[in-house]
């Protein structure tokens, strides 16, 4: 088993299951991100309390220091109070006792030299904030604020000088009038983690429930949005599956919705419609086609049968020549339908050869037979007109156009070709009777001939109009019939190609 058909075992085939299961997935690396985020912010606010405290605990102890009381052991927040030129700690508590501060004091005293004497505007002192090594303990009970080997801690101090005291005050804290005073407030990093770690929990076990609550029904909604959602493609699924080749007269519905759905039944609409008109096309061409076949054929077989049931009465030159125009026809035929076969496969053929349509005209104009009757054929056109395509199959086009004028012109045709930018503009022009206006398009259609009375023996196949507008198109142009007061004028418009010297 290779690995996408391991997937595919576990991967759900259900649109809605994966489109839920993507939106679960999702929501679920959200919430993990959010739960992330407030877990990191709750312990970073929680060291901001516990820094607070430290410094609310500080600023007090130095306000008391002031008013020479000292201060009391019991403390949420370990201190340490010690001067210069003594060896036991001023006072301390919330947890120093633990060193026994009151024989040697734990954290440094200050020397004198360090602080400076105050302003003369007599604005206070800022507290230094730094992290200090607090020394390892021999013995270490349960209830012990430091860790029994020592460690770094953040400490705030502050320092006093006792000479701004008086002298009353210096006496009650027991220090020597020239001595300084230094304040620590231990911030402790396991306070800090009890209140971060008792809010985080409570977040964490909010936030878990929240997210699994939130991921089962957001997993719920879009399951049934996305149901509710495609209940048109479904009916859209189930419609598309009973049109069949033979009948694609079926139709969807259009939701009222106006949303993507709507576009897609309108576009489903839109290709059936197409299939269903290829279709009937493709229907009344093989119908056309065999009609067309099957006169030839009448007539090649019934002079045939006649000749060989008499054959001492029949003329034999005269059989035989019947029976090859009737060939001849069939082959005209056949051609003129792999042609359009072809055409109906192929791709646009305008491409990088340059055509000039002057000299094919002109060409086509010297060459072309006009030995059944006395007719007139003339091409205008005198400065070069360029044209992309296949030369091959613009002979085609042109050599269709002057058969159709020259069925049905009574003295004349006239082709005349011009360079109107950005175009090529070829027009054939017979003053034959012309074609009535409600039959302008019609014409071009495959197998139609307008002239019913006229005998099928010296007309065309009736595909030659359609051979020739389909090349055009393919030639990325235009084949119509305008309008004239005598005859009949096909006008060619291409896209005009630039000369080979400005290339």
């Amino acid at each position: 088993m290779n690995a996408t058909e391991s997937r595919r075992r576990w991967w759900p085939r259900s649109v809605r299951a994966r489109t839920a299961l993507a939106a679960a997935s999702a929501a679920a690396v959200i919430l993990v991100g959010i739960g992330w985020w407030v877990h990191r912010d709750v312990y970073r606010q929680s060291t901001q309390i516990a820094e607070g405290q430290a410094e609310e605990q500080l600023l007090a102890l130095v306000d008391q220091l002031k008013q020479g009381v000292v201060p009391v052991r019991r403390s949420t927040v370990p201190y340490e109070v010690v001067a210069t030129g003594r060896r036991a700690a001023v006072a301390y508590g919330g947890g120093m006792e633990e060193f026994d501060p009151g024989t040697r004091h734990v954290l440094p005293a200050p020397p004198k030299a360090e602080l400076p004497a105050p302003p003369d505007d007599g604005a206070a002192w800022g507290y230094t904030t730094r992290p200090m090594y607090i020394p390892a303990r021999h013995d270490s009970k349960s209830w012990d604020r430091f860790g029994k080997n020592g460690g770094t801690y953040l400490v705030m101090y502050d320092d006093i000088r006792a000479d701004e005291l008086s002298s009353d005050r210096v006496a009650a804290l027991g220090v020597a009038a020239d001595s300084q005073l230094r304040v620590y407030a231990v911030v402790l990093p396991h306070a800090a983690e009890d209140i971060a770690d008792a809010i985080t929990e409570a977040t964490d076990r909010l936030l878990l429930l929240a997210g699994l609550v939130s991921l089962v029904l957001i997993a719920a909604v879009v399951y049934f949005a996305v149901r509710i959602a495609l209940r048109p493609v479904e009916a859209i699924r189930v419609l598309t599956a009973s049109v069949t080749a033979s009948d694609p007269r079926e139709r969807v519905t259009v939701p009222a919705t106006g949303h993507e759905i709507t576009a897609l039944a309108t576009t489903i609409n839109s290709t059936l419609e197409r299939l269903d008109n290829a279709a009937a096309r493709q229907r009344r061409f093989v119908a056309d086609a065999a009609h067309e076949l099957r006169s030839p054929l009448t007539t090649l077989l019934a002079s045939l049968e006649v000749a060989l049931a008499y054959p001492e009465r029949t003329d034999w030159p005269a059989a035989a020549t019947t029976a090859a125009r009737q060939t001849r026809r069939l082959h005209a035929l056949a051609e003129d339908l792999l042609l359009l076969a072809r055409l109906d496969t192929r791709t646009s053929t305008a491409g990088p050869e340059t055509v000039d349509l002057t000299a094919l005209a002109s060409r086509l104009t010297e060459q072309y037979p006009l030995t059944e009757r006395p007719l007139t054929l003339t091409c205008d056109g005198t400065a070069p007109a360029h044209v992309f395509g296949n030369p091959d199959e613009y002979e085609r086009l042109l050599r269709n156009l002057i058969d159709n004028a020259a069925r049905h012109a009574t003295h004349r045709i006239q082709i005349t070709i011009r360079n109107q930018d950005p175009w090529v503009v070829l027009t054939v022009h017979d003053d034959g009777p012309g074609v009535p206006a409600e039959d302008t398009e019609r014409i071009f259609e495959r197998f139609v001939r307008l002239d019913d009375a006229r005998s099928r023996d010296h007309g065309g196949t009736g595909l030659g109009l359609a051979i020739a507008r389909d090349l055009a198109h393919r030639h990325e142009g235009t084949l119509t019939l305008t309008p004239r007061t005598l005859g009949a004028c096909f006008q060619l418009r291409l896209p005009q190609a630039p000369t080979p010297a400005e290339k």
